[in-house]
């Protein structure tokens, strides 16, 4: 029998606590334990609950129960089933989702294994919907947009990105609230949700009228953006990588000299003396404070890039043993992994890593940064590999302050992402901004920049990245960009390779945010002392580079525009990049689309993401009539033209009557 406890209902069996209660507006909240429910752990749902109001409760005599709460209805049978419906006058009853027991004499919709050590492995399967669209989790490298389909990994890798929450074109949205490795598996019969370690089932499921309802209640659950320093929107200049603070001021000085915009600047990796010592190396940067004062005086930010890794002799390895702070091996000592070192042998070590589970290490991070960055003028930080990236073969071993890596690994990035952000705002800075290349669910609470990671320079993974990015965008992360022109290579005088790069970069400017970087030809083996080749707009020739200034130009002329798309990511969580449904989910057209996006209510941009195209299929969606900003021309809406794509532009549409019209794009 279920029973009314205090917003919710609760089921006990012989093998199972079930518990199912309202968890904000049009929400609830379920978790399932073999044992008993813990509340000690929130993960990504740690933030207080918005008022509900007075959830409906229903405990029947014949076993069943419901609870309603909003537009969210949740019927649960007597064998612990569980349907969720639609609540309201058009929809009233109809399915959104529910649980399922995949074949008779199974266990039932939800299973504990016994692992033996106190732990389970967990299932929880649901219905399989013909028709039904899945997006979200994260960015993933299948290259697709609707997951619908696919079996998806919950692991953090370099440009495999977990996020579990995943929105649905049913009109609800889910998150698996665990930071547990595993999988999902989308297929047409059912949908099946693995946590390896855990010790408990627990998700949140939300009904929204549309995408910007469900997205808009993600945010409310799991946390919203912090609005988006204005420096951050310009354009941002890195490679790998500039060696020495002389080699970093002759490329923003000759910005300067060239009239080109620069907002950003990017200090990549071994700029320090060891890895684990976050700061300059002296021989290199000599002079951190008047390198940062000169940028200053041309506008220019620095960010550095800080590493979770330590070498033995390193300033801080010490200190974070002695308060725990360091991740340990399941096989004894501490987790260790070779990465490279400076020195005349060009060596590689074995590496310890900060556990950023742990409190004390994160503050005992964040006052390095403090110390030897801040105070020299660094204006946020580049949080690399912080998977952290380790090879499938050591993930598992890892024990962190917080549990196994099996059980709570997928958070890392985001704990990393937290002591930064934490720090920043107990200086007095409540637009915390970190670039980063793994998130988790409610990373975007913390400022998180998200890139994509080591991607190859290609079309195909051009076209890879713009599907990837909606599915970000739909995973809460509102601040989500590519390196330009890939990052595995790249040849600066090669003719085709230019072709990608423009496409790249036109594909940048209408990005969230626009950073170009990359290993360049010739590139050098990993080791502490490389450098690829030249990466500056400069760099590509005289028929790319009147191209690649006048987008500097444009992306110079969006900011204002960007600045209120920040806004409303900070108020309402709806993502400046988003793909077509998400304004015009009544168009069955836009839910096709994969290709093209929206920047925010009013650009509607459509990359070129195949090397010798000159013209593309656009779709413009119903509802809306739309300017095309290379020719002035007005089209209604409803319709998909071919337009005309020359390399000096991509088709960019204005919506009419839009604080936009009239702008000059192009």
């Amino acid at each position: 029998m279920y029973q009314h406890v205090e917003a919710g209902i609760e089921r006990r069996t012989q093998g199972e606590v079930l518990r199912v209660e309202p968890w904000g507006p049009h929400a609830v909240r379920v978790r399932a334990a073999a044992d008993s429910i813990d509340d000690e752990r929130s993960w990504a749902l740690d933030l207080p609950v918005r008022d509900t109001g007075e959830a409906e409760v229903q405990v029947r005599e014949d076993g069943t129960a419901r609870l309603v709460n909003g537009r969210i209805t949740v019927e649960a049978d007597a064998d612990g089933r569980l349907r969720f419906l639609r609540t309201g006058e058009v929809d009233e009853g109809r399915e959104l989702l529910a649980e399922k027991r995949p074949y008779h004499g199974y266990p039932g919709p939800r299973v504990h294994t016994p692992r033996g050590d106190g732990t389970y492995t967990a299932e929880q399967f649901f219905e399989g919907y013909d028709g039904e669209r899945i997006h979200g989790l994260g960015q993933q490298p299948h290259g697709g947009l609707d997951h619908k389909g696919r079996v998806i990994d919950l692991v953090q890798r370099n440009t495999v990105v977990t996020i579990p929450f995943l929105h649905s074109s049913r009109g609800y949205g889910l998150l698996w609230n665990s930071p547990a490795t595993g999988r999902v598996e989308l297929a047409a019969d059912a949908t099946r949700w693995v946590a390896d370690q855990t010790r408990q089932i627990d998700y949140w499921i939300v009904a929204g009228d549309n995408p910007a309802e469900i997205m808009s209640a993600y945010a409310d659950a799991a946390g919203h953006p912090p609005l988006l320093p204005d420096w951050a929107s310009g354009f941002w200049q890195s490679k790998l990588r500039y060696r020495t603070q002389d080699e970093l001021l002759a490329v923003a000085r000759e910005h300067h000299r060239r009239g080109l915009p620069l907002s950003v600047i990017v200090c990549d990796f071994f700029h320090w003396t060891r890895m684990g010592d976050w700061s300059f190396d002296p021989e290199d940067w000599p002079d951190p404070a008047a390198m940062t004062k000169e940028l200053d005086s041309l506008g220019v930010r620095l960010v550095v890039s800080v590493w979770p890794t330590l070498e033995d002799d390193s300033a801080n390895l010490d200190a974070l043993r002695a308060c725990g702070g360091l991740v340990r091996d399941s096989h004894g000592g501490l987790l260790r992994h070779h990465w490279p070192a400076r020195g005349g042998d060009q060596r590689y070590l074995p590496m310890a890593y900060y556990d950023a589970t742990h409190p004390r290490a994160r503050h005992l991070l964040w006052e390095q940064l403090h110390a030897n960055y801040l105070r020299s003028g660094v204006t946020a930080f580049w949080l690399d590999a912080c998977e952290p990236d380790l090879p499938p073969s050591i993930a598992p071993r890892a024990v962190y302050h917080v549990g196994p890596g099996p059980q709570v690994g997928n958070a890392y990035g985001a704990e990393h992402a937290r002591a930064v952000a934490e720090g920043f705002r107990a200086t007095g800075d409540d637009r915390p901004l970190s670039l980063i290349r793994s998130a988790w669910a409610g990373s975007q609470r913390h400022g998180v920049a998200l890139w994509s990671g080591d991607i190859l320079p290609t079309f195909g993974s051009l076209a890879a990245q713009v599907r990837a990015g909606l599915n970000v965008a739909l995973s809460g992360i509102p601040w989500w960009h590519t390196d330009i022109g890939g990052f595995l290579g790249g040849n600066p005088d090669d003719p085709a390779y230019r072709e990608l790069l423009i496409r790249w970069f036109q594909y940048g400017t209408f990005s969230p945010v626009m950073r170009l970087h990359g290993d360049r030809e010739p590139n050098q083996p990993f080791s502490a002392r490389m450098s690829g080749g030249p990466n500056e707009v400069w760099s590509y020739g005289e028929q790319a580079y009147p191209i690649l200034r006048h987008h500097l130009l444009l992306r110079e002329r969006l900011r204002p525009y960007l600045h209120g798309l920040a806004e409303t990511a900070h108020r309402t969580g709806a993502p400046p990049m988003r793909p077509l449904f998400f304004d015009f989910p009544d168009d069955a057209t836009a839910w096709d689309v994969d290709d093209q996006y929206m920047l925010g209510p009013d650009l509607l941009v459509a990359p070129v993401v195949e090397a010798g195209a000159r013209e593309r299929a656009v779709h413009l969606p119903h509802g809306a009539r739309w300017i095309d900003t290379a020719t002035g021309t007005e089209h209604e809406g409803g319709r998909t033209l071919t337009v005309a794509a020359p390399l000096e532009r991509i088709p960019v549409f204005v919506r009419a009557g839009s604080a936009l019209t009239g702008t000059q794009v192009y």
